[in-house]
């Protein structure tokens, strides 16, 4: 009876050894590959970008190609990685959804980490540090020195639906009127036609905005709020990926391509 069980328990063995050699090539397929792996298999890189976001991305008149800073930033990345890049027309509202339904292999546009966008997709370490500032007419500096002198009864504060300024502006704001727009049109606008007094953006987008439009300025307010990183934003899961990205990131820092490259964009040096 000993040397039945034996032979049982080896053959019960047996069978399962078996079983799972035939199933381990669906168990391999059924993991997907790194985005490494199929970018440098295509020869493509497929980065999503806003195009609505100067001087980080911005649609050139001229080409309709992309421009900015984060567009040198992927061609910089497809260079290295020896492919070509290819551009994916992005808006905020979706960016997410790009990543998990694979639309991209990278979004490169400005992105402010946050923990809730964390809980769904995966970031870099920081290429660039954002702060928040409010941007208003000229004409109106003495009335908003301050934060609190936004926030008041009769002053209309414009952002752009599904920003991270959408929900900044909720947090800040309790008792200004917030207007909420959708997509292709912006915050900066409606302070400029009159229809709002602020809005709020980047201390990046904010010193481009004030290049363009000189009836726009900074408010002259003591700080930036929600001091926040900027990152690469990618596939939850793809660790391979991610590994790649963030060495890249390490050693251009290292090179200074990071602080060359914010001297052109950023400093109104290009």
């Amino acid at each position: 009876m000993k040397q039945v069980g034996v032979f049982t328990r080896r053959a019960t063995t047996a069978v399962l050894l078996v079983l799972a050699a035939a199933n381990a090539p669906a168990l391999a397929q059924q993991k997907p590959a790194s985005h490494l792996t199929k970018i440098l298999e295509t020869g493509v890189l497929r980065v999503g970008t806003t195009g609505d976001f100067p001087p980080i991305s911005a649609r050139d008149a001229a080409s309709q190609g992309y421009v900015g800073h984060d567009i040198d930033v992927a061609k910089e990345l497809a260079k290295d990685l020896g492919v070509k890049v290819e551009f994916v027309p992005a808006d905020w509202k979706t960016l997410l959804n790009g990543v998990v339904s694979d639309k991209y292999d990278v979004v490169i546009s400005g992105v402010s980490m946050s923990l809730d966008r964390a809980r769904v997709a995966g970031f870099t370490q920081p290429y660039l540090e954002f702060g928040t500032v409010p941007v208003l007419r000229k004409k109106d500096a003495e009335r908003f020195k301050s934060w609190s002198d936004i926030d008041q009864k009769g002053v209309t504060v414009a952002t752009t639906l599904g920003t991270v300024f959408d929900s900044q502006a909720k947090e800040y704001f309790k008792t200004a009127t917030l207007k909420r727009i959708e997509s292709p049109a912006t915050g900066f606008q409606e302070v400029l036609s009159g229809r709002a007094e602020v809005t709020i953006t980047s201390n990046v987008d904010a010193a481009a905005l004030v290049q363009r439009y000189p009836d726009l300025m900074i408010a002259p307010v003591d700080r930036a709020r929600s001091l926040r990183p900027a990152s690469f934003l990618l596939a939850q899961d793809d660790q391979i990926w991610l590994n790649y990205l963030n060495n890249w990131i390490t050693v251009k820092k290292m090179q200074g391509y990071f602080a060359a490259l914010d001297e052109k964009w950023l400093q109104g040096k290009n």
